[in-house]
């Protein structure tokens, strides 16, 4: 067993060994009322006090609708909803609190241990109303926001986290927050297993945010987000988020699948990716950004299966911060499947992915360095691409001598959109040393103009049972290499 397993098992057995309940407290002993009408702020907030104070156990939530405020979790508490339970969010902007001076949350817990949500009932933040209110209280001159892109820039969440140790989020719902569902920031010994997120009431509401976690397992979940589905940040360059575990999920968004960034001011260390679906989703389904000073490291993708997604995988690195070089180093991208579509993936959606972001071509899964910064050691081995092909040549066409046109983009907003069009429809690669491409099978379903993979200043390559289909292909490479060395095909 090798030292990050070792990690991963460890904090699963800590998070389950501490969380263990001796004492069951009713609702109904603290006056809390499941009508739906009645404000139970103060009462909730009684309870868990009091289980707190008195050695900890389950506040247990039966069959109801229960309307609150915020609430903090204190140490050694477990929520529990049964199934038919609802934790309804207010939809006032002046029954939430702030934590850390910096996030609202319906479910706030800063400095706690050994805290939990478990159960099979649903917390529903009626966050299209509680949004639209915000706004309202903006335009009155009442609350000071930017009102960025006409949107409220910071409004609750449903849960929000920080520093906290021995966290457990297990089987529940969270759904319709007002921004996004759920952020554990700075938190160690994090165990989310089996919940279900429907995060589509308003704009870039994401589905998870573990930010600068030490030790996190998200398994056995289903994420559905107008933003980012599941996403790990990292806000701090003196922290890190490490020792994480991304395992059987599933899920779609109007951004994208699994995300490292956009946030990346310390970095991700020893980050295992596995046996994951993305489907329906309008950006990347796997992709890894070192954008802000920070070092991306020992991070595996394994067994990823991606359906009706706009882009299947993508490593950037870049500089927004202006001294601040991040780093990307030991990325292993194994057992891929997936299947871009000609047209819009996401289509249909309430809340769309922006049209016009994207290249009118169909990009390609991209590795992308900086000419001063490259990406060092990445594998990709045993992946399989059905791509639409078609691409058109009047488009915005960068050919093959005019490789050097493309930009750098070290400040842009990192998306694999952000080059526009690309002379590649397969993989584009640029500003790397030490590539690996093993058992990589490459479909177009028509003729396109480009070749399938485009190495641009890539040193140290090797390309072995490379497999490209594409019809009525004539004698065009598959493999183009420019300003590059030691490229082995």
């Amino acid at each position: 067993m090798n030292v990050f397993k070792k990690v991963s098992f460890a904090c699963l057995l800590l998070v389950e060994s501490c969380l263990v309940w001796s004492k069951d407290y009713q609702t109904t002993m603290f006056g809390i009322k499941s009508d739906g009408i009645t404000m139970n702020t103060r009462s909730i907030q009684k309870a868990i006090d009091f289980i707190s104070e008195n050695g900890g156990g389950r506040l247990m939530f039966n069959v109801g609708r229960y309307l609150t405020g915020s609430i903090h979790m204190k140490s050694n508490v477990n929520i529990y909803l049964s199934e038919g339970a609802v934790l309804v969010g207010s939809t006032n902007p002046y029954d939430y609190d702030m934590e850390m001076k910096n996030w609202y949350a319906l479910i706030l817990g800063n400095k706690q241990d050994s805290i939990s949500i478990t159960g099979k009932g649903i917390i529903d933040g009626y966050g299209r109303e509680l949004a639209n209110n915000f706004i309202n209280q903006v335009y009155s001159g009442v609350i000071k926001d930017p009102l960025k892109l006409g949107r409220v820039a910071n409004r609750p969440m449903l849960l929000y986290f920080r520093e906290c140790t021995n966290v457990k989020i297990e089987g529940v719902t969270l759904k319709n927050p007002a921004f996004w569902t759920q952020t554990y920031d700075q938190c160690q010994n994090l165990l989310i297993d089996g919940i279900s997120v429907y995060s589509r009431a308003y704009w870039n509401n994401d589905g998870m945010d573990i930010v600068d976690c030490n030790g996190a397992i998200i398994k056995n979940c289903f994420v559905n987000a107008t933003d980012d589905a599941i996403c790990l940040k990292s806000h701090s360059a003196e922290s890190i988020c490490q020792n994480v575990e991304i395992r059987n999920n599933k899920a779609c968004s109007s951004a994208s699948g699994i995300k490292f960034g956009t946030a990346s001011n310390g970095g991700f260390k020893n980050i295992k990716v596995i046996n994951n679906t993305v489907f329906d989703t309008f950006r990347s389904a796997i992709t890894v950004q070192a954008v802000d000073g920070g070092l991306v490291q020992n991070v595996i993708v394994d067994s990823l299966r991606s359906i009706n997604t706009g882009n299947p995988i993508y490593l950037v690195v870049g500089e927004r911060r202006a001294g601040h070089r991040s780093k990307m180093d030991n990325v292993h991208i194994s057992n891929v499947y997936a299947e871009v579509p000609a047209g819009k993936p996401d289509v249909g959606y309430e809340y769309e992915g922006p049209t016009e972001d994207n290249p009118r071509n169909i990009s390609p899964s991209g590795i992308v360095g900086l000419k001063d910064n490259k990406i060092t050691n990445v594998s990709i081995e045993n992946v399989e691409i059905i791509y639409p092909g078609g691409g058109n040549p009047y488009y915005a066409k960068v050919g093959l001598n005019e490789l050097d046109s493309v930009p750098e983009m070290p400040k842009a907003y990192p998306e694999f959109s952000q080059h526009k069009e690309l002379p590649a429809w397969g993989f584009y690669v640029r500003h790397a040393d030490g590539v690996t491409f093993k058992n990589v099978k490459l479909t177009a379903l028509k003729k396109d103009y480009r070749p399938a993979i485009v190495l641009d200043d890539v040193n140290n390559g090797t390309f072995t049972t490379i497999k490209v289909t594409e019809p009525n292909h004539g004698k065009k490479e598959f493999i183009h290499a420019y300003k590059s060395t030691n490229i082995k095909k």
